[in-house]
């Protein structure tokens, strides 16, 4: 079985109910943090998950709201771990996820400096492994296996979208990105396809040009739900969802994606939770 916890839901925009765009991962023994937007490793608290507790940082594109919180990762999960053993933090993104994990830890060189003055136990920075890919198999590691497929969010290039398969289980997480055939074979035959939707109807209303432009490279819901149609996945996740979906709102998203696809569908808050279990999902990946 994989678990999917929805850690943020939310978008650039604050929301008292949401933290940013964000997921969680378990696959056997190992954790995943699926991009960190705001709020991330509060979230991760409320399901008993630290930043030491991660396998590894996997993040699909470099907008600002999946990564703001990538200093909070990496500056929390070196202070709060006490082995003098910790691996370094595989992190796994696209070609410049390196520039900004770099400049990251040189922007909190200050307070790096400090705590090493302070602390003699910590003896050198926060340690990394950056591993920047936009194709392929990117990890395998007791029994689990991430593959890496591109996405279309342009003009963020590169995208990427990651397939995380264990035991007969498998999750593609996409990131935001329109319909794209990667995408379809990144997804092809998945037990779960988590994916960020907007309400085109809505945003394409709003008098602002620049919210209007959003929807150029965003999936609608309709959208996502072809796109898991045409994967053949099990179930549909939902996430990020622009506008935020307010309270008693749920069944008019569902509805428009139950327009596209026939199985099952989830839509929630921070920290809705979805098992995917073996078998789940019509065809083998392709």
């Amino acid at each position: 079985m994989i678990e999917v916890t929805l850690l943020g839901t939310g978008s650039p925009i604050p929301d008292a109910r949401r933290a940013g765009p964000s997921t969680l991962v378990r696959a056997g023994e190992q954790i995943f943090l699926v991009d960190c937007g705001r709020g991330v490793l509060q979230r991760a608290a409320a399901v008993g998950v630290g930043a030491n507790n991660l396998t590894a940082l996997l993040i699909t594109h470099l907008h600002s709201d999946h990564i703001a919180d990538l200093a909070d990762v990496l500056i929390t999960r070196w202070v709060s771990n006490f082995d003098p053993n910790l691996p370094p933090l595989p992190i796994i993104g696209p070609p410049g996820i390196a520039e900004v994990v770099e400049s990251t830890l040189a922007a909190m060189r200050f307070d790096i400096g400090y705590r090493i003055s302070h602390h003699d136990d910590l003896t050198a920075p926060p340690q990394v492994e950056i591993e920047e890919v936009a194709d392929g198999v990117v990890w395998g590691r007791d029994g689990v296996q991430i593959r890496v497929g591109p996405t279309d969010h342009r003009p963020v290039t590169p995208s990427i979208g990651f397939r995380v398969e264990h035991g007969g289980a498998s999750v593609v997480l996409a990131g935001d990105t329109v319909p794209c055939q990667s995408l379809d074979e990144l997804a092809a035959g998945a037990g779960a396809l988590v994916h960020t939707v907007i309400r085109e109807d809505l945003i394409e209303a709003l008098p602002m040009q620049r919210l209007r432009d959003i929807c150029g490279y965003h999936s609608s819901v309709e959208q996502a739900a072809d796109t898991a149609a045409r994967a053949g996945v099990g179930i549909l996740i939902l996430t990020h969802y622009v506008p935020a979906i307010q309270p008693g709102q749920e069944e008019d998203w569902r509805a428009l994606a139950a327009t596209v696809f026939d199985r099952q569908i989830e839509i929630g808050d921070d920290l809705h939770r979805v098992q995917v279990h073996p078998g789940v999902g019509a065809k083998p990946a392709g």
